[in-house]
């Protein structure tokens, strides 16, 4: 059965790649990505049955736009897959004075899953990439008061968005389904190539795991679970995640950085 799936950052990498996979499965993709003219292209390169929708995600009334966006044409979503992401970017903070990383990786997935609620079955399934690179979040860094370097704010907005699907995944206890998935290390994604100078792995490893994540079996009763694929399976994330205190203190600062920027 056909199911509607929206993909952010699905313009190129494992966004793309993905889209690619779903659309050649029968699926409804929704394409997400900063440029109108890179939509267009990745339209065309994906085929079947799909939409574009233009937003950035580093500014946070262009992620609500884009929510509204998508509930107007839809009154149901399956799947979204929170795919977006940054590592090395200029500049790093935002007009507002947030770290990028956490705007792109952490606040606007947040804000748009939860604005997309509504549009949520109970099967339905919300697929956040998180990453193997992950670190304690400095709640400093999180509200912008402090600066780090590229990997440090990017392995702490990691951290925070498997954080975040975890406590989602406890508030909705009767689904959609929550899942935090590390795709792959060193995939061979723009990222990759221009945060650490390699080529990267192919890029089909994310890919697959995106798409089991999104429609497989092995997922449809995983809420809260947290899926490393270096390892081909359910693990732990850092052990910062496991913190009770500290997820409580990054929900809390999560909280307080959208309700101000909202």
């Amino acid at each position: 059965m056909s199911k509607t799936i929206l993909i952010t950052g699905s313009t190129d990498g494992i966004g793309l790649l993905t889209a690619k996979t779903l659309a050649t499965m029968g699926h409804n993709v929704l394409l997400h990505g900063r440029s109108k003219e890179k939509l267009e292209l990745a339209a065309k390169e994906v085929g079947g049955n799909t939409e574009t929708y233009a937003a950035d995600l580093s500014r946070m009334d262009q992620v609500h736009a884009l929510a509204t966006a998508v509930r107007e044409q839809h009154d149901q979503l399956d799947v979204v897959i929170n795919n977006a992401g940054v590592l090395k970017v200029s500049p790093t903070q935002t007009p507002d004075g947030y770290d990028v990383r956490f705007m792109v990786n952490t606040f606007a997935p947040y804000v748009l899953t939860r604005a997309l609620l509504p549009s949520f079955t109970e099967k339905s399934r919300i697929v956040n990439l998180s990453s193997a690179a992950q670190a304690p979040v400095d709640l400093d860094v999180l509200h912008g008061r402090k600066q780090v370097d590229d990997l440090a704010a990017y392995s702490q907005s990691k951290l925070a968005i498997t954080i975040w699907s975890q406590e989602l995944a406890s508030e909705l206890s009767d689904g959609p389904v929550v899942i935090a998935v590390n795709p792959g290390s060193f995939l061979a994604s723009k990222m990759v190539k221009e945060g650490f100078g390699m080529a990267g792995n192919d890029l089909q490893i994310g890919a697959d795991v995106l798409r089991d994540a999104a429609i497989g079996d092995a997922f449809a009763d995983a809420s809260g679970r947290y899926f490393d694929n270096d390892q081909g399976a359910f693990a732990q994330p850092h052990a910062a995640a496991l913190d009770s205190k500290h997820r409580s203190d990054v929900m809390q600062a999560i909280d307080a950085v959208v309700a101000q920027l909202n």
